[in-house]
């Protein structure tokens, strides 16, 4: 099947006419679709998993917001730390072995550690011991998955169909979104919760073998692995991006971006629906959970998700993206406004709950669609201006500096929400977010993009 997208090339000569190109679709590259199946599988595990290990954590200690805070934190903590180095094996290394080797490491931790949650381990509290150590093991190997994934499309899709291949990709993980959220909550309802992990378990094996067959043009690095030549090449990485003016200010802009906007869905969404909407009667109580509340508010989510990235899928790259992210940005904190108001002087004030129940469906689809027309083009933009062999370390470096204080936000989150209510974190955070949106739209190293 091929998606015919006309590309207009210029001509040195202006007498000769225009060429247009036939643009194959992505999945023609057998690399691509071997890559993409095993994303899927994988983060549809990711996707089970995390919806089901906070609602368990949040049983397990009695809502114990805190807990649940530092467990987001200890698990953010390790990927952060370890990502730089995952970046230097990702540039060293065949990328396809990194990742499958990585997914079947992961499949197999988590199936051990469920059958000593089920078989061994019976006290709640080492429950939760276990659970921040599968948090632990698990960030370090997506740690070293990571980089390998995201540098690895330049090696198998030609650069005019970066955007067409972020897009899918974005649609997939935006479908996930939608129907592995409604199975994660039917699943958690029905299912014995080590089943569910067993599942999960299953899905990194399964991605793992569909991984196996992934091949590129590799070239076998020569030098020797050291420990000083590791903090070399991170040290590289990071320099690389300080030439690199706009990159640096975007990153450090949704560093500060991403402090603020993680608590919302990480620690108040759980939250909000074991507390506020356990306790109240809820919109479609009579077949709808709290559990399954959480689920339809991120469906809502990801079907704007889904609607932007088939449209992105078909528009052409863009040179320029300052304008549209900008616009995007603005949008997006005026969203989360809106959110704010709401829960303040509505639910908090034991107001009608299903004034924010409803809402979250018309805001959710609309910030899932602001958020692809944030995401896809910057990651579409990075492709095109970092070298290929430096893709790696790159990656790691702006996965560090774009989500090394969410560890940190999640933990103050649950500290801000079991010292102070949930509603001083909705006003904080929101606070924040609008600060970061003024300092990327104002920046003027961000207006080159």
């Amino acid at each position: 099947m091929e998606n015919e997208t006309i590309i207009e090339e210029e001509n040195n000569s202006e007498n000769q006419p225009k060429q247009v190109e036939k643009t194959k679709n992505v999945f023609c590259y057998k690399n691509f679709t071997l890559t993409f199946l095993g994303a899927f599988v994988s983060n549809l595990g990711n996707t089970l998993y995390l919806f089901a290990v906070s609602f368990y954590i949040l049983s397990l200690t009695n809502n114990n917001a805190f807990i649940q805070g530092a467990y987001l934190a200890t698990g953010g903590i390790v990927y952060v730390l370890v990502t730089l180095f995952g970046g230097v094996i990702s540039d060293r290394f065949h990328k396809g072995k990194i990742m499958f080797m990585c997914d079947y490491a992961k499949g197999g931790m988590l199936i051990a550690f469920t059958l000593l949650l089920m078989l061994v381990i019976q006290d709640p509290s080492a429950k939760v011991v276990v659970l921040f150590i599968i948090a632990v093991l698990g960030n370090i190997i997506a740690a070293i998955f990571s980089p390998a994934a995201s540098s690895l499309l330049p090696r198998i899709v030609p650069e005019k169909s970066y955007q067409q291949a972020q897009s899918y990709n974005s649609l997939m993980q935006s479908s996930l979104g939608v129907l592995g959220v409604i199975l994660a909550a039917i699943l958690y309802s029905v299912l014995d919760i080590h089943v569910l992990f067993f599942i999960v378990g299953g899905c990194y094996v399964l991605s793992g073998v569909s991984e196996m067959f992934i091949k590129y043009d590799y070239q076998k690095n020569e030098d020797k692995l050291t420990v000083k030549q590791v903090f070399k090449d991170i040290g590289d990485g990071m320099k690389y991006i300080g030439k690199l003016k706009p990159l640096l200010f975007l990153m450090l802009g949704i560093l500060l971006l991403n402090f603020f906007v993680s608590p919302l869905s990480a620690n108040f969404l759980p939250y909000f629906v074991a507390t506020d909407v356990a306790s109240r009667n809820y919109l479609f109580s009579n077949f709808l959970t709290p559990e399954m509340w959480s689920s339809v508010i991120q469906v809502a989510y990801a079907i704007g998700m889904i609607i932007m990235a088939l449209i992105l899928s078909n528009r052409p790259q863009k040179d320029r993206i300052y304008k549209g992210l900008s616009i995007s940005l603005i949008i997006f904190a005026a969203l989360y406004v809106v959110l704010t108001t709401i829960y303040v002087f509505f639910v908090n004030n034991l107001a009608d709950i299903n004034v924010m129940l409803i809402a979250f469906v018309p805001i959710g689809i609309t910030m899932g669609m602001v958020l692809i027309t944030i995401n896809i083009p910057i990651t579409t933009k990075m492709l095109t201006i970092v070298d290929k062999d430096k893709l790696g370390k790159v990656n790691s470096v702006i996965d560090v500096g774009s989500q090394g204080l969410i560890p940190l936000s999640n933990f103050l989150a649950g500290l801000v929400i079991s010292g102070l209510g949930a509603s001083w974190l909705c006003i904080i955070s929101t606070v924040g977010l609008s600060l970061m949106t003024i300092f990327l739209v104002i920046n003027k190293h961000v207006k080159q993009l």
